[in-house]
């Protein structure tokens, strides 16, 4: 099988009552970036109950028009009603992962497992299940993997739609890019957890949130593949704070997603538009996970850095001590790989924990980044993010949220 694999799972046998999960393969990033060219193994867990043809489980299913569809808008919603392609089938084993890229199910049974993925990490985060904001109208999200020769991706009440960056070039289906699945299920899954708007969302900054949560969670499902992790620590020898740093980190990753975040915007750097204004914001919880990384590597021996002694990190770091780091050799970063790894994952989580749980303290209609770091903030003070509450709150305060 041309993909990445991991041994647990290699040898299951029948998935009858699929009590490990199902096997699905997915492109951490599109396939046309270096490196990425293989999908890796992944295990959708079946807690929402059997995955089945589709396809399709209590919570989600895909829907492949045999025409192509035009795009939901007001007052249409699922389900749709057209000629559908036959659902796909799992192998004799019960799994998904026989279908590669070659085939034309692909599409389809990589923007579930996509879509499926995001829920599962905010489920995990959050210690239960999200019940969709459009039941019981509607008891399961619809997927349309591919609408031909729409460049856009959307959600909405009871819907993920998916187009394509470039009409008739296989590899630009949003269907093959977990980024712009995630950024979808990040809006659908915070208006679950968060509410609607019940006003028209002025003088708040509601829809602004969205956006920074979206690509915020398109982040942390990034930081959830071994392939990514692997790539990115590799590359920077794990030195993280080049990012924001004369733009080095951007000169060496290739994760999209890790890019849009390096910025020095502050709250009255930016204009009026919603993507403009969620910057800061979504980039002070990058600035959070950094700290929490840094300290942890500091904490456990990986790194002679400690970030306490910073109150503005990014800032005040001397330049030649990233220098240092950079030309560092590789043969010593990959004697510490592994334990560097570890604290990524856990500052991954330990942020990720904290921002899914924040959503129970705030109200849709009153709903500002202020309001939404201090929420943040106490969500972090009852969980693993109580012992770095001091630095994740310099973060917000340097970029203009309190």
């Amino acid at each position: 099988m041309d993909a990445i694999t991991h041994p647990e799972g290699a040898s299951s046998g029948a998935a009858s009552g699929q009590p490990l999960g199902v096997r699905f393969l997915v492109f951490p990033q599109p396939p046309f970036i270096p490196g990425y060219e293989k999908p890796e193994v992944v295990w959708i867990g079946a807690s929402a109950g059997p995955i089945l043809a589709g396809p399709s489980d209590s919570r989600m299913y895909v829907a492949n028009p045999v025409e192509p569809k035009s795009p939901y808008a007001a007052p249409y919603i699922p389900p749709y009603t057209g000629l559908l392609q036959p659902p796909v089938e799992p192998g004799p084993d019960g799994h998904f992962d026989h279908i590669g890229p070659g085939s034309p199910a692909f599409l389809s049974t990589h923007s579930f497992a996509c879509a499926h993925r995001v829920l599962d990490i905010c489920e995990s985060y959050v210690g239960r299940s999200i019940p969709w904001f459009f039941e019981p109208t509607l008891e399961r999200l619809e997927i349309v993997p591919r609408i031909p020769h729409w460049d856009n991706a959307q959600s909405g009440f009871g819907f993920l739609e998916l187009g394509e960056s470039e009409p008739g070039n296989s590899t630009a289906s949003f269907a093959l890019n977990f980024d712009a699945v995630a950024h979808e299920m990040g809006h659908l899954i915070l208006l679950s957890e968060l509410g609607v708007l019940q006003g028209d969302g002025r003088d708040t900054d509601f829809f602004s949130y969205h956006e920074a949560i979206a690509d915020f969670i398109s982040l942390l499902g990034l930081l959830q593949f071994d392939t990514a992790l692997d790539r990115l620590l590799r590359r920077t020898s794990g030195n993280l704070l080049l990012h924001n740093e004369l733009d080095k980190f951007s000169e060496l990753s290739d994760e999209k997603q890790l890019r849009s975040f390096n910025n020095s915007l502050r709250i009255g750097d930016v204009g009026s538009d919603v993507h403009d204004q969620s910057k800061p914001f979504a980039a002070g919880l990058f600035d959070c996970l950094i700290e929490v990384f840094q300290s942890l590597q500091f904490e456990r021996g990986t790194s002679d850095i400690d970030p306490r002694k910073f109150s503005d990190l990014r800032r005040q770091m001397v330049p030649a001590l990233i220098e240092e780091g950079l030309r560092a050799p590789k043969a010593s970063y990959e004697l510490k790989h592994f334990a560097t790894k570890a604290a990524l994952q856990d500052a991954r989580d330990i942020v990720g924990e904290a921002v899914v749980r924040s959503w129970r303290y705030l109200e849709p209609d009153s709903l500002t980044f202020e309001a939404a770091a201090l929420a943040f903030l106490e969500a972090a003070s009852r969980g693993r993010g109580v012992a770095y509450i001091d630095q994740l709150e310099d973060c917000m305060r340097w970029r203009g949220i309190l």
